[in-house]
């Protein structure tokens, strides 16, 4: 064992002194920071990606539009030409449009879904429906569950549609009509179970006043994360359509997302910051006590460099030391999440309601990036903050030094 290293661990003995009690706060914040920036990144990881697999099974991966005017036409020959292409798995030529429903005084604006049943069931990952059926035919719609709950309706009522066009229209008027509800759909998202319905193509397009033609033509994928597969489907569109992709549509969710995360984690790396403080007043109140011993080593001819490693040393274990308890702290954290949050909820501490999220459980995910990211960050920290000390020491003069 070289010298700096053994009169580092010398120091790190438990002395029941001022310096011993910094050295165990500091190492504690040090796993404090560690934990709390690993768990926080994970959830955010977690949330990330339980948004992008709700978004992938609900909306399109492709929506392909007209380039000129707001109408597809020929979508069924598209739609064909589509389904031959290796990695789609549906296309559904469709309208979406915005309307709004009345129930006995309560109104809703969500967007209407018009496709053909067979296709919703195949493009639309929502399950089984929790009451009725998926069945379009007749003057039928389907709603999603919190959209019926804000409606008060239930499978067997009828609500009144009223179609956009009354606001635009100036010459002609569109009265509103009657649908019934045959089904209610979850899809496990709050946002589209509250503002999605679905209607057979032909009764939307009746209550655009269209006669043929769709907004746009949705695709569904196998590889909507496969970059390389997923360009050369986009490829093979033809020029005179355009296609919006499922990250374009969605850019400002994962934007904020990414923000959001990013300045948390920044946030929250100054707890990290903070712990190291700790360990540099911990090294300097060392120095302080030590400054007899720093003496006898300069008189006894030691070199600048190797007493400064003494202080760099035993600032950087308490570093290590509070970067393996933050990562064991968090792994137990991580395992245990849902359990400390049903925990949390029975003492009337809610901090995950399933009615605001949606979700059933916390998601999380750890990514080892983030790790390196904090493990560096700290080590970098930890470094800069004992070289401070460390110089301090190695500039004491030893003739004051040892009468101190």
């Amino acid at each position: 064992m070289n010298f700096p290293l053994f009169l580092a661990l010398k120091y790190l003995k438990p002395k029941r002194s001022v310096a011993s009690v910094i050295t165990v706060v500091s190492v504690m914040g040090v796993m404090l920071g560690v934990a709390v920036v690993i768990i926080v990144r994970s959830v955010m990881t977690g949330f990330g990606d339980i948004w992008e697999e709700k978004i992938l099974d609900f909306k399109p991966h492709i929506s392909i539009v007209a380039r000129q005017g707001n109408v597809v036409r020929n979508e069924y020959a598209l739609a064909d030409s589509l389904k031959k292409l290796p990695g789609v798995t549906a296309v559904t030529p469709e309208i979406d449009t915005r309307v709004m429903l009345s129930y006995r005084g309560r109104v809703l604006a969500p967007v209407i879904i018009g496709v053909d049943g067979e296709d919703f069931a195949a493009a639309y990952k929502v399950g089984a429906p929790l009451d009725g059926t998926f069945d379009l035919d007749g003057d039928s719609i389907v709603l999603g569950r919190e959209a019926a709950r804000q409606l008060g309706v239930w499978v067997g009522d009828e609500v009144t549609v009223y179609s956009p066009k009354t606001l635009v229209a100036k010459d002609e008027v569109y009265l509103p009509i009657k649908w019934k509800v045959v089904g209610i759909f979850s899809c496990g998202q709050h946002e589209y179970d509250s503002g999605y319905v679905v209607a057979s193509l032909s009764n939307v397009r009746d209550l655009m006043g269209m006669e043929k033609g769709v907004f746009a033509v949705h695709v569904k994928t196998d590889c909507p994360t496969d970059p390389e597969k997923f360009g050369s489907i986009i490829s093979a569109i033809p020029e005179a359509y355009r296609a919006i992709t499922w990250q374009e549509a969605d850019r400002q969710i994962f934007n904020a997302l990414a923000v959001e995360k990013n300045m948390t984690a920044l946030l929250l790396s100054l707890i990290s910051l903070v712990a190291v403080f700790c360990v540099m007043n911990t090294l300097l109140v060392l120095t302080v006590q030590k400054t007899p011993e720093i003496g006898l080593l300069k008189a006894l001819n030691f070199s600048r460099f190797k007493i400064m490693s003494v202080f760099v040393v035993h600032g950087m274990i308490q570093c290590m030391l509070g970067i393996v308890l933050g990562l064991v702290v968090s792994w137990a954290v991580l395992t245990n999440l849902q359990h400390i949050v049903e925990f949390l909820a029975k003492i009337g501490l809610e901090v995950f309601p399933a009615s605001v999220y949606g979700l059933d459980a916390i998601p999380h995910r750890v990514i080892l990036s983030d790790i390196v990211w904090v493990v560096s960050s700290v080590i970098v920290f930890g470094l800069t903050a004992s070289i401070i000390p460390a110089s301090l020491a190695a500039n004491k003069d030893p003739v004051k030094a040892l009468n101190e």
